[in-house]
Formats: structure tokens, C-alpha cells, sequence
């Protein structure tokens, strides 16, 4: 039998060209790294024993990953390990777009949509990964905007600064690049990474951890956003929840100050949701979670390789809910009620998140504002466990002189000032109908 890549000669003593095996195409030396590391994470993080559920889920996930923009200052992930959580804190920003689906579920996509962020959020993610805060920027909130890349040409002349213009107006002048730099600006913080969540993102991700119990404390009917909830504790997923998280009209003072509000018992219960037994240690859930995610965000390139999701997760997970704590950024009205501009009480917001203190959110502060919610019925906690009684070798402390300031500690939380509203991810609070 001939060799591979012997000529041969036809019948008529003419040459034949050697015959050469065909195979399938390699793929880069970059993204089959890639595939065997993200192999190597789901076999460490989900313990999925079979090698050929591995293999697809490893490749599947790698090409369900939708493109994103580079945010200045995304060097800062370059040591972010492969497998296990990451070292020091972490600033993400998430921005929710009101471009519309395809689908036309939601208007026409070409006709109704404009590139807005109408969501703006800040995740911060302590550096010993003790706390973490989520900060909510309304998106009528009048904002400076610094000089900022043009994403239509990064090697060109950057766009101009603003001034005096909704916070929600910056991802269409300039991505969320500017985006980010305009909080960082705000803040006082950097911030690396972020992501574009858009309309079906939401449905997708609260299907995929098998929906999110919230609670109503009477009846909302919201035409609008197509949100009808009776008063009680509801689980929802796909377009309810997405109703549920756009509805303005129908809760709080109808404001997208309610709105926020209502966000939070949603993101609250969906991290409560994400601790609960089962959930972290379900594979084919964690897959439906990393698939949604990969698959509905435009993630930083820093976080395009789900490994490194895997890491900033890790992170997380172990976070006790009650320092998981969602937050407004304080504003008020503008003169002519039209917008919402900086309270004074953000200059102490700004400096807690630079200095990575814990916080706690007042708790008669989000019940007493038009915008709040109501409390609900307190979700299970472990007991603490019991302190041993002081002995003679062990001296009570003495209690401090009323009128000195006590330092925080971990253990004892920087309660933010009374007109900053929130809530923890431990809390039950429940949406209140507008009844405007």
C-alpha cells in the first residue's frame, strides 16, 4: 500500500498529485488557551466530571461572548488569576441600555430605541472581599463629563468635555468608556471593567437561576411597562421580571427614583437567590448563568474570558448578604424640577467608597422618602453565635462618652447619612404602588 504523499499515476501513466488529509480547521493558539482553561475552571468550580459535557460547555461559552469596549484603566485585571478568586477589590460598571430586542417585544428597534444608559450602576467589591456595595446613579442625575476616547476612532482626538448634561445621555455620546470615566469623575474612584446588559440580558439571567421571589405591598398596575402584580411575595422571571425592574409609573412617586428603589428588592433577592442552597453547587445552573451572562452583556475584554469571570465570582461568594448593600446616590431636585443634581451628603458617599470603609444604609432612611420601599418579613438568618461572658482576666470594655466618635471597624459599619436611601442584600423590603 502506498505511502501518505506518494505520487501515484492514473491508468494512462500521467501523475497523479500526492493525496493530502484533509483536517478541520485549528483554531488560534489564543482561543484554544482559552477553551482548555475555561475547561480546567468548569472541571474546578462545577465539578462536572464527563469530558465531553466539558468540552462543549468550555467552547459553547467561549463563542456565545459578544464584543466589548476597553475601558481605560482595564490593566489592572492583568494579574487576575485563572482559577480561584482574585486578589484586592474590584470596581465594575454596569450599565443598562434602552436599546430595544429584536424581537420587537418591546417597540420598534429602529424606530423606538435610543442609545441611553438608564441604568448606571457601580459594583464595588471590597479589597479583602469582606463587603460589597452597589451603587445606583439616577438617570436624570446632572453630571460633568470629562474628555473621553471616541469609540469610533480610539486613535483620534478624544471627544470634548461636557458639563450640565443626564447622566444617561453619556453612553451615547461616547460608549461606555465615557460612561465610566464620567463616574470615576464623580466618585473619586477607578474603574477597569464594566458591561452592557440590554432588554432580553435581564429576561435571560433571572430564568436562568430559576426566577427571583420579590414582594408587593399592594397592588400594582403599571400599563406602561406592562407590570400587574398583586400585593404578596411573587417569584417571576423572563419579561416580568424585566417589567418589574422597568416599572416607573406604577411604583414609589413614579419617579426613576422608585424605580431604583424597586431594582434593589429584585438585585437583593437575587443575590439571596444566588447564596441559597443548590444554586452555587448546580452545574447545569451555574452554566445557564454564565451562558446568560456571556451571551447578553458586552463585557470589557478583561472579562470576555469566562475564567476570569469565574475569579471576580469567587470573590463574592462567600460575602455575608447583610454587607452586600445596595445603594442610591443621594440627589436633589434641580431648580426647575426637571433633573436631579448631587446632595451634599455625596461628598461622604464618594469618599467611603474611596477609602473601602463598610457602610450601612440609615434604617429609617429608605421608608421615610416618597420614592422607598416597605419593609418586608426578614428572610432566615443563621444564629450568631453566643459571646462568652466577661471574666476577671477578660475586662468589659468601657462604654464610650456620648458626644465622641466611635471608629468603624468591620464589625461595626460607617452608617451612611439619613438622606442616603438602600437597603442590604439580607433585607425583605417590598415595592409600593404609586398611587399617583
Amino acid at each position: 500500500m502506498s505511502e501518505i504523499g506518494e505520487q501515484h499515476r492514473d491508468a494512462a501513466g500521467s501523475a497523479v498529485p500526492p493525496v493530502v488529509p484533509r483536517h478541520g480547521r485549528l483554531p488560534k493558539q489564543g482561543a484554544a488557551a482559552t477553551y482548555l482553561k475555561l475547561a480546567a475552571s468548569v472541571v474546578a468550580v462545577l465539578a462536572v466530571s464527563a469530558a465531553s459535557v466539558v468540552a462543549y460547555a468550555a467552547v459553547d461559552l467561549v463563542q456565545s461572548v459578544k464584543p466589548g469596549t476597553e475601558l481605560a484603566s482595564e490593566h489592572l485585571l492583568d494579574d487576575v488569576p485563572d482559577i480561584g478568586a482574585m486578589d484586592g477589590g474590584l470596581n465594575f460598571l454596569l450599565v443598562g441600555s434602552d436599546k430595544r430586542p429584536e424581537s420587537g417585544a418591546f417597540g420598534d428597534p429602529e424606530e423606538e430605541s435610543a442609545e441611553l444608559n438608564d441604568v448606571t450602576m457601580l459594583l464595588h467589591i471590597a479589597q479583602d472581599h469582606s463587603h460589597v456595595e452597589v451603587v445606583s446613579f439616577p438617570r436624570d442625575m446632572i453630571v460633568p463629563v470629562p474628555e473621553c476616547p471616541n469609540p469610533d476612532d480610539p486613535d483620534g482626538d478624544p471627544l470634548p468635555a461636557m458639563s450640565g448634561v443626564k447622566i444617561n445621555t453619556v453612553l451615547g455620546h461616547g460608549g461606555i468608556g465615557c460612561v465610566a470615566e464620567a463616574v470615576e469623575q464623580l466618585t473619586g474612584v477607578t474603574i477597569p471593567v464594566g458591561g452592557i446588559v440590554e432588554f432580553d440580558g435581564v429576561a435571560a439571567l433571572s430564568t436562568a437561576v430559576g426566577g427571583v421571589e420579590v414582594c408587593v405591598a399592594e397592588r400594582i398596575d403599571d400599563d406602561y411597562s406592562g407590570l400587574h402584580l398583586d400585593a404578596g411575595t411573587h417569584t417571576i422571571s423572563g419579561y416580568d421580571a424585566l417589567a418589574f425592574l422597568r416599572s416607573r409609573h406604577g411604583v414609589g412617586d413614579g419617579s426613576d427614583l422608585g424605580r431604583i428603589s424597586n431594582q434593589q428588592i429584585f438585585l437583593a433577592s437575587l443575590m439571596r437567590t444566588l447564596q441559597a442552597d443548590g444554586t452555587l453547587s448546580d452545574p447545569a445552573k451555574l452554566y445557564s448563568i454564565a451562558k446568560a451572562v456571556t451571551s447578553n452583556m458586552s463585557l470589557s475584554p478583561a472579562l470576555q474570558d469566562p475564567v476570569k469571570l469565574v475569579s471576580v465570582a469567587r470573590a463574592m461568594q462567600d460575602v455575608d448578604l447583610s454587607k452586600v448593600v445596595f445603594i442610591q446616590y443621594p440627589t436633589v431636585y434641580s431648580d426647575d424640577g426637571t433633573a436631579v443634581v448631587p446632595a451634599e451628603s455625596a461628598a461622604q458617599l464618594n469618599a467611603d467608597l474611596q477609602a473601602d470603609a463598610t457602610v450601612t444604609v440609615d434604617p429609617n432612611a429608605t421608608g421615610s422618602t416618597e420614592f422607598g420601599t416597605a419593609p418586608g418579613e426578614a428572610a432566615p438568618a443563621e444564629p450568631a453565635p453566643a459571646e462568652p461572658a466577661p471574666t476577671e482576666a477578660e475586662p468589659v470594655p468601657a462604654e464610650p462618652v456620648p458626644g465622641t466618635e466611635v471608629p468603624a471597624t468591620p464589625d461595626t459599619p460607617v452608617v451612611l447619612p439619613g438622606d442616603i436611601t438602600g437597603q442590604s442584600g439580607a433585607e425583605v423590603r417590598c415595592s409600593t404602588a404609586n398611587e399617583g
